[in-house]
């Protein structure tokens, strides 16, 4: 026996006449007797009562006395009665089955079918009535003045046990346990019930049925189908089988059985009554009777049976027995309820069932401060309080080992000696971890997000204007992104975040470890930092520092890692110079002086991937120019070549000058070396000079005067071609792709670029000179060579002989000015002008019998035919220039010439035409007809226009007298003078 469940009090002793059948109403007793009256029993207002204050609808705990006798209540021995409260009747069973009014108990309806009948089932909710009378099932329905029949079955047997079973029926017959389908009489067997005891059929609230098989009662559904893990287990067969939630309560010849309901449906008590007949529910007690007596079942109250199972280490029926308290008293059953699963998790955890025991502590509500006293070997922050618990069971120093290395430092060692009790004992602890690790990974998610919650408010609060003193005590404790610790929530978040974190590196996860760190967490940095570094665990000390903002420590850390790895070869994979690359992506949005700063290490074994980093971290071009001028020069030049190539318009005009000149600087050192060797080649091209040419090509921001005074007067021609062109000063760009480089082909193409850049501004015309320009060239070699040579010594000596004001912009343009001024007058000497061929080439002849470059001016002719001035360029060739040498040249000029003229002469012929057809058409507008007839009219004064002369208005359908007409137009101009005058 457990507990006690139920009080047993004898309510009727000696009863002059055998008992057939008892029932309860309210607080009255029923009795049936053998000589066919009903007597009544209350409550013995002589003698106290020990029950609780007096409720008229319940049984008392006091004995009781006849009130009154029912003679000849029936005329044969009563087989069982019920009271049906809801519909204020009696139902008795004894020849027939009647009905009788309460509480005068006046017979108002018999069944006549029911004689004969043995056993029924009352549906309070539908107000049907089954019953079986030899091997028929009858049912009847009250409509609320009788009863009337609805079906009838016939079974294979007499029934001996009948019940509802939802809208279905569940009969004993014979051996057999048959389910009666209500609705068609369909039967369907669920199990045999036995040879010795007789069928048993019993309700459950839940809608389920307790099938009684000798001394087992069997659990069905509705339907007859087995409950997984259904038995009952009676002593022996009982007679007679009540259900009071949440126990069974079985009557045998010799005791009273209490069962629980809850699996495994264990005894819960036993009450000896010798020689008791029946058993039946009442309100809020369990009457038995016996052949003369009486008794009641009063249940204990639940608080009292809820302290002796507790007492007794029955915590899961103690548990079940909470459930059940009424709604008023919910905060006592929360308390109790907690108190038991803390009593209940102490139990499991002395015994070896951590998990079980943290699931409990779950439950219990309890401070995880409280649970984490029960672990010494972790540490918590300085500032806990930790409660003693009502019992210290666990881990404790004496008598504690460790996993790995980190827990044997924080724990001593067992002073047993035998392996396998340290083995046992380390299985222990690691168990004991596992187990807390779960607890607090099921207890974390509510307390970080309450702690989250709170940050949040404490971060509006500071945007929306506290006094400045609060704002600096609170940023003063603020970490996780602007997420405050100074808060209970965040506090109690910290305890768990640092005890988490120990668990689990204890038990040898440091995997897991590092993920807690990954996400919002708030572990306390001295203590974890230091079991982070005594573990070597450096991954999770570096998202550590990362989660509480302390980048410059983490990033002190991974460099000495990545130090340590390019040394040792260890965590090489892990730390390498990517690692620092991709920390410091996310920084450089918020701090990007420490990127910077930070970036200068890697920049030196990974430039092209920090260069990336400062690209897509968009931090400004003059910041990282700057930074990179100072610390890593050599490369400076990079980093503005990628910006300059993800987007020109990125960088400032200072940036492309800067880096123009660093390209050029390298090119002028690499040139310095060869020509000391004396192996200077001017076609020769480094990938250096190459980015510079190109740099220089598509560059528009830098400052070409400048760059020019740098280069040497005798090498790196193509390099001032490019700056002459972007001065303007085409004639010594053209003359040098042809007189230095030899390279006609780039002059060409210089000649076609500047034009094709030009058609959209500027006029064809224009643009095309360039290209006699250099046909000029061709014709005067030996002159255009003296002029460059002459411009190219006036910028050195201008360059040599200048002040310290050259530097400045002003002074810079200006000397540029004289020196296209020089040009332009050795230009004048060398053009030939369309009045003066035949002198210009005779003073070329005259000068040294230069030669011509005929053959390249007959193949720029030929080229480039439809960009030149046919004209002009006639004027200037040679008198001895063949007409055959210049056919590809005047060939398609002429076409096109011809299909011009031709073209230009339809389109003016198409225009004369359409001007013929718009005199035409204006002409027929004018020659329209108006009709007059003998009832058209003036508009002016009505009168009839009759043979006189008219006008007609432009629109063709006004019609006045000319006489009226001169008269209107007289008074418009009167009118008009008068205005004018007052005006």
């Amino acid at each position: 026996m457990v507990h006690n469940a139920y009080d047993s009090f004898k309510l009727i002793n000696n009863c002059p006449t055998k008992i057939d059948a008892v029932e309860s109403y309210g607080s009255k007793l029923l009795v049936g007797c053998s000589d066919g009256s009903l007597r009544i029993y209350g409550p013995d207002s002589s003698i106290a009562d020990q029950s609780p204050p007096f409720d008229p609808l319940t049984l008392r705990k006091k004995p009781y006395a006849l009130e009154r006798t029912v003679a000849w209540f029936s005329k044969k021995a009563l087989l069982s009665m019920k009271v049906l409260e809801s519909r204020g009747l009696l139902l008795s069973l004894s020849e027939s089955i009647a009905f009788h009014r309460l509480p005068n108990f006046e017979t108002i309806v018999v069944i006549a079918k029911a004689k004969g009948a043995n056993v029924y089932s009352w549906d309070d909710r539908r107000g049907f009535l089954c019953f079986a009378r030899q091997k028929r099932v009858c049912i009847f329905r009250h409509d609320g003045h009788g009863f009337l029949e609805v079906k009838e079955f016939g079974v294979p047997d007499t029934v001996k046990s009948i019940s509802w079973s939802g809208e279905n029926i569940c009969v004993g017959v014979r051996k057999d346990y048959m389910i009666l389908n209500a609705t068609n009489g369909a039967l369907s067997e669920v199990f045999s019930s036995g040879k010795i005891a007789p069928p048993l059929v019993v309700p459950l609230p839940s809608g389920e049925l307790i099938l009684g098989k000798e001394n087992i009662g069997v659990l069905v559904d509705q339907n007859g189908k087995l409950v997984q893990a259904g038995r009952i287990c009676w002593s022996e067969a009982p007679i007679a089988v009540v259900i009071q939630k949440p126990y069974a309560i079985a009557l045998s010849p010799r005791r009273v059985e209490i069962h629980s309901l809850r699996v495994p449906y264990p005894l819960i008590q036993t009450i000896v009554l010798h020689d008791a007949c029946h058993l039946i529910k009442s309100n809020n007690a369990i009457v038995v009777a016996s052949n003369n007596s009486v008794y009641g079942l009063f249940p204990v109250p639940l608080g009292a049976q809820i302290v002796q199972l507790t007492a007794s280490g029955e915590f899961e029926e103690a548990l079940a027995l909470c459930k059940l308290l009424p709604p008023k008293d919910a905060d006592l059953r929360v308390a109790r309820e907690c108190s038991i699963h803390t009593r209940y998790a102490h139990y499991l955890f002395d015994n070896g069932c951590y998990e079980e025991a943290m699931e409990h502590f779950l439950a219990s509500q309890v401070d995880i401060t409280y649970v984490l006293s029960l672990y010494p070997s972790i540490v918590l922050p300085k500032t806990t309080t930790i409660p003693k618990p009502e019992k210290l069971i666990g881990l404790s120093p004496d008598d504690s080992s460790c996993l790995s290395d980190d827990l044997e430092t924080l724990l001593p060692q067992p002073s047993d000696s035998d392996e396998n009790a340290a083995f046992e004992f380390k299985k222990t602890s690691h168990n004991t971890l596992m187990a807390l690790i779960k607890y607090l990974q099921k207890k974390g998610y509510n307390i970080v997000e309450k702690a989250a919650a709170e940050g949040m408010e404490e971060v509006v609060l500071d945007a929306i204007g506290d006094n400045f003193t609060s704002a600096r005590s609170k940023k003063s404790n603020k970490r996780h992104g602007n997420i405050p610790i100074n808060s209970a929530a965040g506090h109690m978040a910290a305890i768990l975040d640092t005890a988490l974190l120990q668990a689990l590196l204890l038990t040898g996860q440091p995997s897991a470890a590092l993920e807690l760190l990954n996400g919002l967490n708030y572990c306390d940095v001295k203590i974890c930092e230091e079991l982070l570094r005594n573990g070597n665990h450096y991954a999770a000390l570096v998202e550590l520092y990362k989660s509480n903002s302390m980048h410059r420590e983490s990033l002190k850390l991974l460099h000495q890692l990545v130090e340590e790895s390019k040394r040792n070869q260890s965590h090489a994979e892990e730390f390498g110079p990517e690692a620092i690359i991709e920390y410091l992506k996310p920084l450089c949005g918020t701090d990007p002086m420490l990127v910077l700063e930070f970036s200068l290490f890697v920049l030196e074994n990974r430039p092209t991937q920090t260069i990336e980093l400062f690209l897509s971290g968009n931090i400004p071009a003059d910041m990282v120019n700057a930074y990179l001028k100072q610390h890593a020069p050599n490369m400076q030049g990079r980093y503005l070549e990628l910006m300059l190539a993800m987007n020109e318009n990125r960088i400032s005009a200072n940036l492309q000058n800067e880096m123009v000149q660093i390209s050029l600087s390298e090119v002028l050192e690499w040139y310095s070396e060869l020509s000391a060797q004396q192996m200077w080649d001017e076609k020769a091209y480094s990938p250096t000079r190459k980015k510079l040419l190109s740099a220089l090509e598509s560059i528009s921001g830098y400052n070409p005067e400048a760059l020019l005074e740098h280069l040497p007067p005798d090498a790196l021609f193509e390099e001032c071609a490019i700056l002459f062109g972007k001065m303007n000063q085409h004639e010594l760009a053209l003359s040098l792709y042809v007189h230095k480089l030899h390279v006609p082909e780039l002059a060409l193409a210089y000649c076609d670029r500047v034009y094709d850049s030009a058609v959209h501004r500027l006029p064809v015309k224009s643009s095309g000179n360039l290209y006699l320009t250099l046909l000029q060239i061709y014709l005067n070699p030996q002159k255009t060579t003296k002029y460059f040579e002459n411009s190219i010594m006036n910028l050195v000596s201008s360059s040599n002989t200048s002040t310290q004001k050259v530097s400045s912009v002003a002074s810079l343009k200006s000397k540029v000015g004289r020196k296209k001024i020089a040009s332009i007058e050795g230009a004048e000497d060398m053009r030939i002008s369309p009045s003066n061929t035949d002198t210009t080439i005779e003073e070329s002849s005259e000068e040294g019998g230069s030669t011509i470059m005929f053959d390249r001016v007959l193949d720029l002719l030929s080229r480039r035919w439809d960009r030149i001035n046919g004209a002009y360029a006639l004027k200037i060739l040679p008198r001895e220039t063949k007409l055959q040498n210049l056919l590809p040249f005047l060939g398609p000029l002429v076409k096109k010439s011809s299909e011009a003229y031709r073209n230009s002469s339809v389109i003016k012929s198409l225009r004369q035409t359409e001007s013929l057809q718009v005199k035409d058409e204006l002409y027929n507008q004018r020659k329209a007809t108006v009709k007059i007839s003998r009832d058209s009219t003036c508009s002016l004064c009505d009168k009839k226009i009759g043979t006189t002369v008219f006008a007609i208005y432009p629109n063709r359908k006004t019609l006045v007298h000319f006489v009226c007409f001169r008269d209107s137009q007289n008074k418009k101009v009167v009118t008009r003078g008068s205005l004018l005058k007052k005006r």
